[in-house]
């Protein structure tokens, strides 16, 4: 299999126009003090594309709700500041021939932060719960969700002002939108609740509309869901194939052009009777693209490097057979990305020797 072929093809979606089907993940950095990417933020962004790859997505950059973040170093996506921050990010991106687009977030209900630091008014979240039994905010009025994904939509339309190229919105992982999703955290009664994941949707397919709104038809959209929590990774919130195309194919009827299915490892499969992954069922069930993530191109996965794992490089070759196949379409990078900015050259010209593991100390500086 010839990975120039595969992972080297250029990918072209609306506003979306790459060179290559590799994607940077987005990984939360905490290098933006007061919520002001910094210049070194902007170079660290302007490296990946200088490495070639395809499309860069930002860490989460959250929205203008006030108990929108637990971390005073996440980068805001409003305010004339960060905004200008954003500004130098896209701009350098772009001079070095890459694309990009931003992560817009809320994180919802969350623990308070190791630093002590917390927002200036609480949490807030469906029903007050980030995982059962842990109530650490408000209920969500409906005034705070009107205004919600209102500031959903002014993030994206934001985006689009100053040039990026699409909008990713974040609604795995446990955040605000997944916390909606999730029967353990959605437990309202009203029009946002439900029995059914499809109903618990709701607040989703509003801000995935909103966001339509504010970018028009032909900026590409892209959401970000997830199956497992990080309260628990074997967590299923579509059990089987016919409730994932009922969770789906309502968010591509918004407006959601590519779905990023986050598994904790590519290779694993999504339902039994299939050697299909979350994206290659996503792909299937609702004809838009996909991007695949997890575990990719490194041993060991993610979740672990927090705790203090090493990870070395491994083999491509399921990822590019499942991708030959025609399983998904993108294909997102995190460790190997963060550790080394020209990995992707490195895979396309075949220089496996050169290739970098992964240690926590990565996650302490902006290489």
């Amino acid at each position: 299999m010839s990975t120039n072929n595969t992972l080297f093809r250029p990918f072209s979606l609306k506003s979306l126009n790459i060179k290559n089907r590799i994607v940077m993940a987005p990984m939360t950095r905490s290098f933006s003090p007061n919520g002001v990417p910094t210049a070194d933020v902007a170079t660290y962004y302007r490296k990946r594309a200088e490495g070639e790859v395809g499309l860069i997505l930002s860490e989460g950059t959250v929205i203008d709700r006030v108990s929108s973040s637990n971390d005073a170093n996440i980068p805001h996506f409003y305010g004339n500041d960060a905004l200008a921050g954003w500004q130098n990010v896209i701009d350098g991106v772009h001079s070095a021939g890459g694309a990009m687009g931003p992560q817009i977030w809320h994180m919802g209900i969350m623990d308070n932060h190791r630093s002590g630091w917390v927002p200036s008014q609480p949490f807030e979240g469906p029903s007050g719960l980030n995982r059962p039994g842990f109530n650490n905010g408000n209920t969500m009025t409906d005034a705070d969700i009107a205004d919600t994904i209102t500031a959903f939509g002014r993030a994206a339309a934001d985006a689009k002002r100053l040039g990026f190229d699409c909008v990713e919105i974040h609604g795995a992982h446990g955040y605000l939108i997944d916390q909606f999703f999730w029967d353990a955290t959605n437990q309202r009664t009203d029009i946002y609740g439900g029995k059914t994941l499809a109903e618990r949707s709701r607040f989703a397919i509003e801000v995935i509309k909103e966001v339509r709104k504010q970018v028009g038809d032909d900026f590409a959209i892209i959401i970000r869901l997830s199956q497992w929590k990080p309260a628990d990774y074997t967590n299923q919130l579509a059990k089987t194939p016919q409730e994932l195309e009922a969770w789906l194919n309502p968010m591509a009827d918004a407006g959601v052009d590519i779905f990023h299915c986050s598994q904790r490892r590519f290779w694993e499969t999504e339902y039994e009777g299939s050697d299909l992954n979350f994206a290659g069922w996503a792909k299937k069930l609702t004809g838009k693209a996909t991007i695949t993530v997890g575990s990719v191109g490194l041993d060991g996965e993610f979740l672990a490097a927090f705790g203090g794992a090493s990870s070395n490089p491994s083999s491509l070759d399921e990822l590019l057979r499942r991708m030959d196949r025609g399983d998904f379409d993108l294909v997102a990078v995190g460790r190997p990305l963060l550790a080394d900015p020209h990995w992707t050259q490195k895979i396309r010209d075949n220089r496996t020797t050169e290739l970098k593991g992964f240690s926590k100390e990565a996650l302490m500086q902006l290489v």
